[in-house]
């Protein structure tokens, strides 16, 4: 008998696992919830030893529940803290080992569900229609309907979502399968894959669509469209045909990417078939792009090869970020764009263990999640210090022989889930063979443990830096308050390299002055970018400078994107230098935040508790 190792799930899943799903569910826009049933189809993993099923739920409410079509016994439990209310359901007698049973579960979201997020239509864009989308990474599906809610259980899925808006989903659609229902339509998907709970995936709105690449497309909304088609159709094939050629074919048919409202919490979420992207990529620039090539390579690292729980989540993320590096790397076919991304990403590596603490357990790269919410752990190091751990034995090896290890470590585990030790047993198994004894010696040094439970930083490389000196040496000048800047300095300059120069710039032991500040932001056209990462990168560095014409800037910003990776760093840094703008900030645009988001800002800003 397997044992349950994932401690973010009370399932039983060593005792049964859940083999295919099948979704029957409405979005009912007026009541802001989804509605129906699930079908679980549950295989026993042991003779008759079990004679009950026991589910992951957070705050559902489940109405009826059947074992294969009869009426059965069954009780939501308590809650149990982040895990949520286990559902405990009776197999009188149980099952013999290989049997499956269909568990059919009637249900409906609440006003407390954490996976999805209601949108009116003065929320949108053109002002039309509703809108909804899912976010169920890491423990959310659970509150959508029951399941085994782990990372380390894997399903095929059949949807079929019935709502008055165009749905998509994270699997194919069925060819002709969209039907009339009144006023409704009745949209079906299928996903052969098999997948975990938390890439369960479903939008609806005023969603429409177009071309990007020979096997996928984009949505969004109406007014988005040609710009979202621009930004992405120039590089969604050079994207899918460097990751190919670093591993293998991709395996899910199509690829899409659905540009969401601004109030998506993330860059980009792998959801299978329909990748679900912040609209901060589509900056009119094809600059912020790169996100696309992450979530791309998320389909073979993460939704083929997956960690089996939250505390190896460095698996999913320091490959699909190293795989990302590549990819860049092979479309400009310059081998200094890996590391040019690579210092970029040490940078945000670097705030991230300062913000933790050089000795804090969420900078180690395999963390232990006992009692604790995944999402309260999740930040930049499981990415940066999983890539830096996957590039050191790149280099270790040589790139020809690592680059024969990719395909295997991919070939073995797909359809599976896997943790830290099996990766490491992985590795030795591969580079045992005869053909790699010269470097027997090397691979005996690797230092397996401090890898992953070390804290703090890892060890640094030596970067490539020829694509980034011209961004320190502008930085450099800066340190003269007697510095005139002209728009020349960095009009040839691509986004990521203004990014670099900006980050040099927050990394001053002296903070710029109010003028410097100012000076920055008009000559470089900072002030008035598109593009916010650039845009949240200076306002960084105008809020350090206590540049206080800066600060509703900031407040705006923050009410026009969801994104946590800027919304949660402009709040650390606004409360530190105006803390009634930024609870007031925080308070006029709570509801526009999803939950997710919402819950780990009100941590940030101490307002726990209704505060």
């Amino acid at each position: 008998m397997a044992r349950v190792r994932d401690p973010n799930t009370v399932s039983n899943y060593d005792q049964w696992r859940t083999r295919h799903t099948t979704a029957n569910l409405h979005v009912d826009f007026s009541a802001k919830r989804l509605r129906g049933s699930v079908m679980l189809e549950l295989e026993s993993q042991t003779d008759k030893a079990s004679q009950e099923i026991i589910l992951d739920s957070s705050y559902v409410d489940v109405s009826a529940i059947k074992l294969n079509a009869a009426a059965s016994k069954w009780e939501v439990k308590d809650r149990a803290g982040p895990n949520g209310s286990p559902v405990h359901v009776a197999v009188p007698g149980g099952a013999n080992k290989g049997e499956v049973v269909k568990l059919e579960i009637e249900l409906s979201s609440t006003e407390q569900c954490t996976a999805l997020q209601w949108l009116t239509p003065a929320q949108t864009s053109n002002k039309k229609a509703p809108f909804m989308f899912s976010q169920c990474q890491a423990i959310h599906a659970r509150s959508i309907f029951p399941c085994q809610d782990t990372p380390d259980i894997k399903s095929t899925y059949d949807f079929t979502i019935r709502s008055p808006q165009v749905v998509v989903a994270s699997g194919v659609p069925v060819p002709g399968a969209t039907e009339d229902a009144g006023e409704d339509k009745i949209y079906k998907f299928q996903q052969k894959v098999p997948i975990p709970s938390y890439l369960f995936a479903v939008a609806s709105g005023d969603i429409a669509s177009a071309p990007i690449g020979r096997c996928s497309s984009v949505a969004t909304g109406p007014n988005e469209l040609k710009a979202s088609q621009w930004e992405l159709q120039d590089d969604m094939d050079k994207f899918l045909d460097a990751a190919e050629k670093i591993v293998f074919p991709y395996q899910w048919g199509e690829y899409n990417v659905l540009v969401l409202p601004p109030s998506f919490p993330y860059g980009g979420m792998e959801n299978p078939i329909f990748t679900f992207a912040t609209p901060t990529i589509i900056s009119g620039d094809r600059q912020n792009i790169d996100v696309i090539a992450h979530e791309l390579a998320h389909s073979w690292s993460g939704n083929l090869v997956t960690s089996c729980s939250w505390e190896h989540f460095w698996l999913n993320e320091g490959w699909t970020v190293y795989l990302e590096r590549r990819i860049l790397a092979s479309i400009h076919k310059n081998d200094a764009y890996f590391d040019f991304s690579a210092i970029i990403g040490w940078k945000h590596l670097e705030e991230a263990i300062e913000e933790f603490g050089k000795d804090h357990e969420y900078t180690k790269l395999s963390i232990k999640h006992d009692g604790i919410d995944p999402d309260d752990a999740f930040s930049t190091v499981p990415y940066e210090k999983g890539f830096h751990f996957i590039w050191s034995l790149d280099r270790l090896v040589g790139r020809e022989n690592f680059d024969k290890f990719i395909p295997y470590y991919f070939g073995k585990w797909q359809n599976k889930s896997l943790d830290s030790f099996e990766f490491k047993d992985t590795f030795l198994e591969f580079f045992n063979a005869a053909e790699y004894t010269a470097l027997k010696s090397q691979i005996a040094e690797i230092d397996w443990d401090g890898r992953f439970f070390n804290t703090g930083l890892p060890p640094k490389p030596d970067f490539n830096t020829s694509l980034v000196d011209v961004c320190f040496e502008l930085a450099s000048k800066w340190k003269s308050k007697e510095y005139s800047p002209s728009a020349s300095d960095t009009a040839s300059w691509t986004g990521n390299q203004v990014l670099v120069f900006l980050n040099a710039v927050q990394d001053f032991e002296e903070p710029l002055t109010v003028e410097q500040a100012q000076n920055m932001g008009r000559v470089y056209g900072l002030v008035d970018s598109k593009n916010v990462e650039l845009k949240a990168a200076y306002y960084q560095i105008a809020m350090r400078a206590k540049d206080t014409s800066a600060y509703p800037g900031v407040a705006t910003l923050l009410g026009n994107v969801g994104r946590m990776k800027f919304v949660r760093t402009l709040f650390r840094t606004l409360n530190k230098v105006d803390r009634d703008l930024a609870v007031k900030t925080f308070k006029e645009n709570k509801n526009f935040y999803h939950p997710i988001c919402r819950q780990l800002v009100e941590k940030d800003l101490g307002l726990g508790d209704g505060k």
